[in-house]
């Protein structure tokens, strides 16, 4: 498949990626962890040929290896429809027949042309792979339940998940032998996060991919290339991520119970070198003391003192190599956000009424009308298919589009916040210092570069422009922002999109002292079940109310 040899790569005077080897092969899953920032997609941009390295290189075997890359932030062009999109990567069979005909005709006139003769078999190739890819097609959009929309709908009135199974379609009908998957799970409901974990188990080419979905990468790797905390190089770890999580704690263990043995076997070198340098010091009145014995008694002494400082000075050499070259790094866990909602103001009882409200655009609603009580304190999840109203119960609730019928009431003193799945709250043009100082109470220099230092933001990158941000860095600012604003009923569209697995455990740590109340547009099912006491089931009939089962036996003991 490929191999990637000491790749490194910077922008500017800051470092990304250093000293990367490794390789994947025919068949082989693997998925590339680190914390937000660390390179991942970088990688992934030079593998694909998007981006170049700085040294090193990337080796295909074979040589003409068609990669697939689904990347991250996937942009379509304005006003462009499903059918145009697809026509870039599946090739046209009516255009493939035109060619071979122009070629067939031209080796007819010149037969013994080598060149004709390679391009009338490169169109057999062409017209061959088409014919194919005109039955893939049908079959791939299938799979991702799109065959039913018209090709000629424009992708932009397509919800998130669908706008992210149509770059997976795309592809796929380049026929790739291996596969570069950047975080494919992202606004997929469930449903399809499950056909696509079934669908990843059947290809026979290789996967390299980025996920921050916990249950995804246990089901379908075989091994986890991470990127240390030391930000050069790479560790490869056989198995799923739930091994190397595993593996990765042992080790930690083992390099902590290391370092302290150093340290142990430091402060014994030390004190025996100074009970060492302690006997050979002369005493007046001593044995070595000319004046208390014979000349040959005060030689034979001061020669032994000369031979235990030679022993200390072999302790103490011991010592010093110990604390210089030999000495060994204390281990530390990866540098964890740390989120506080403190101070949150407390609301009514009542936070949010739904009372016969229709959501949809243009006077057509969606959905059945809805009527539901959201009360203080509760933690609920929206799951449904991709399209169904999720997203636009949030975008009516915060005001951004009119209900096409029925109300909604906010609860007294409610204040609401929202995590938008888009990342569109940014200022692109802003740096992250400036767009936390946009808060009220935030414009102190000092304060808002510690306030950011809590949510991975060091140094420099206080600095840098949003734009020039990774999309998991941004969730972090967007993160930030929210918990600047002291909201107390929040509004969460797939909150754990982009942020690495230690920031989301983080946040959902967070998540569990909030004071508020939360709806969560979720579709992570480590998430729903660490998070939720209810879930509203969305579906073209309305909205279903489920208990999760903590929530049930609370109910029960009670």
């Amino acid at each position: 498949m490929f191999t990637v040899q000491n790749l490194t790569k910077s922008y500017g005077l800051n470092p990304v990626l250093k000293k990367i080897s490794f390789s994947l092969n025919q068949g082989e899953r693997a998925a590339l962890v680190g914390p937000n920032g660390c390179g991942k997609s970088t990688l992934m941009d030079i593998i694909a040929g998007v981006q170049k390295a700085d040294s090193g290189h990337v080796a295909f075997t074979p040589s003409d290896l068609r990669i697939g890359y689904l990347r991250q932030g996937i942009s379509f062009d304005q006003g462009e429809t499903i059918g145009a999109y697809l026509n870039r990567f599946a090739s046209n069979l009516k255009e493939c027949l035109e060619r071979l005909e122009t070629v067939c005709e031209a080796l007819a006139a010149s037969p013994e042309e080598v060149l004709l003769v390679n391009e009338y078999d490169r169109a057999l190739r062409n017209l061959d792979r088409a014919q194919q890819m005109e039955g893939a097609r049908l079959d791939i959009l299938s799979g991702f339940q799109l065959e039913d929309i018209p090709q000629d709908t424009l992708i932009e009135s397509l919800s998130g998940g669908q706008k992210v199974r149509l770059a997976l379609v795309g592809v796929l009908l380049e026929g790739p032998h291996v596969l570069l998957l950047d975080e494919p799970t992202n606004h997929l409901d469930i449903e399809m996060r499950d056909w696509l974990r079934e669908w990843v188990l059947s290809y026979q080419g290789g996967i390299l991919l980025v996920s921050h979905d916990r249950a995804f990468l246990d089901a379908v790797i075989h091994k986890v290339i991470a990127f240390p905390p030391s930000g050069e190089g790479i560790r490869e770890y056989l198995g799923n991520y739930s091994n190397y999580l595993e593996v990765r704690e042992k080790e930690f263990e083992e390099a902590l119970q290391a370092y302290n043995d150093q340290q142990d076997e430091i402060r014994r070198l030390k004190k025996a070198a100074r009970s060492v340098r302690d006997l050979a010091k002369p005493h007046k009145g001593g044995k070595a003391d000319i004046k208390n014995t014979d000349g040959f008694s005060a030689g034979f002494f001061a020669d032994r003192s000369l031979e235990t400082t030679r022993r200390a000075k072999q302790l103490e050499k011991r010592v010093a190599f110990l604390e210089g070259e030999g000495a060994l790094d204390k281990p530390a866990h990866a540098w964890e956000m740390r989120m506080d909602f403190s101070d949150t103001p407390q609301s009514g009882k009542i936070v949010l009424q739904l009372d016969q409200l229709c959501i949809g655009y243009d006077g057509i609603a969606l959905l059945p009308p809805l009527s539901q009580t959201v009360i203080l304190g509760q933690r609920i999840a929206l799951v449904g298919p991709n399209g169904v109203g999720k997203t636009t119960l949030f975008k009516t609730l915060l005001a951004e589009i009119p209900p096409v019928g029925g109300t909604f009431t906010y609860g007294s003193g409610v204040y609401p916040g929202y995590l938008s799945q888009e990342q569109d709250c940014l200022d692109p043009k802003l740096t992250v210092l400036e767009t936390i100082q946009q808060i009220q109470g935030m414009g102190n220099h000092t304060e808002a570069r510690s306030y950011l230092h809590r949510f991975l933001f060091k140094g420099d990158e206080v600095f840098q422009a949003v734009d020039t941000l990774s999309y998991g860095q941004r969730s972090r600012l967007m993160l930030a922002l929210l918990v600047a604003q002291g909201c107390n009923f929040l509004l969460l569209d797939e909150p754990l999109n982009h942020l690495d697995l230690a920031s989301q455990e983080a946040f959902e740590s967070a998540l569990s002292t909030f004071d508020g109340t939360i709806l969560a547009i979720a579709h992570d099912r480590y998430f729903i079940d660490r998070f939720a006491q209810l879930v509203w089931v969305f579906s073209d009939d309305g909205i279903r109310v489920e208990l999760m089962a903590e929530t049930v036996h609370k109910i029960m003991s009670s």
